[in-house]
C-alpha cells in the first residue's frame, strides 16, 4: 500500500498515522520561553522564591563583576572558599559554597541564604539539578542550531533568572527571631 491511496470511486484520500514533527523555535526569544515553561517546577527562580524565600533567611552580597564569571569552589588550608573571578570569599562549609556559586554563575549579586545550616546542602542539591538541567535543556533543544543561537538562548534565561531572583529580593540583613521571652508563671 503506498503512503496515498486513493479510491477510484470517490476519490478520498488516506493518509497514514504519522506524527507531525515538533514545530522548531523560529527564535531564540521563543526557544527561551519554551524552555522557561518546560521546566516549570524545577525552574531556579520558582525554588527560590518558594523554597528559600519562605524560611527565615540572612541577606548576602556575592561580589560579581561580571555577567558570566569564572566560578570555582576551593579547599584551602583555611576552609573552603569560592573564587569569583579574581576575588575571592571565605565560606562556612562547602554546602554553603555550592549554594552561593548557583548564584553567581546565573550573575546574582544578592541573593538569600536560609539561616538554618540543615538546610544549605539540601537547596544547593536542587538548585545545582536546576542549574544543569536547564543548561542541559539548551542544549538539547537547540542542538541543530548554531553556537551563537544557543548562546543568545542562554543569555535570555540567564538574564530572566537573573531578573526573576532579584525581583524576589535577598530577604533582610539580619534574620528576625522570635523575641517573645516571657515566661509563664504557674
Amino acid at each position: 500500500m503506498s503512503f496515498i491511496s486513493v479510491s477510484k470511486a470517490s476519490a478520498d484520500f488516506v493518509l497514514p498515522n504519522v506524527m507531525p514533527k515538533p514545530a522548531r523555535a523560529s527564535t531564540a526569544l521563543h526557544l527561551a520561553e519554551e524552555i522557561r515553561v518546560e521546566l516549570e517546577e524545577t525552574w531556579l527562580p520558582r525554588l527560590y522564591r518558594e523554597r528559600i524565600l519562605t524560611q527565615r533567611t540572612r541577606s548576602h552580597h556575592l561580589n560579581v563583576q561580571k555577567k558570566n564569571p569564572s566560578v570555582d569552589i576551593q579547599h584551602t588550608l583555611l576552609g573552603v572558599e569560592l573564587k569569583l573571578g579574581h576575588h575571592r570569599m571565605s565560606c562556612p562549609d562547602l554546602a554553603t559554597a555550592r549554594y552561593l556559586a548557583v548564584f553567581a554563575r546565573a550573575g546574582c549579586t544578592d541573593v538569600a541564604v536560609p539561616y538554618d545550616i540543615s538546610q544549605i546542602s539540601r537547596l544547593a542539591d536542587e538548585l545545582e539539578s536546576s542549574w544543569q538541567r536547564t543548561l542541559l535543556m539548551i542544549e538539547h533543544r537547540a542542538a541543530q542550531r548554531s553556537a551563537a543561537f544557543r548562546s543568545r538562548v542562554r543569555a535570555l534565561l540567564m538574564n530572566e533568572i537573573r531578573r526573576e531572583i532579584t525581583e524576589a529580593g535577598a530577604g533582610t540583613a539580619i534574620p528576625q527571631f522570635n523575641q517573645n521571652t516571657k515566661q509563664r508563671r504557674g
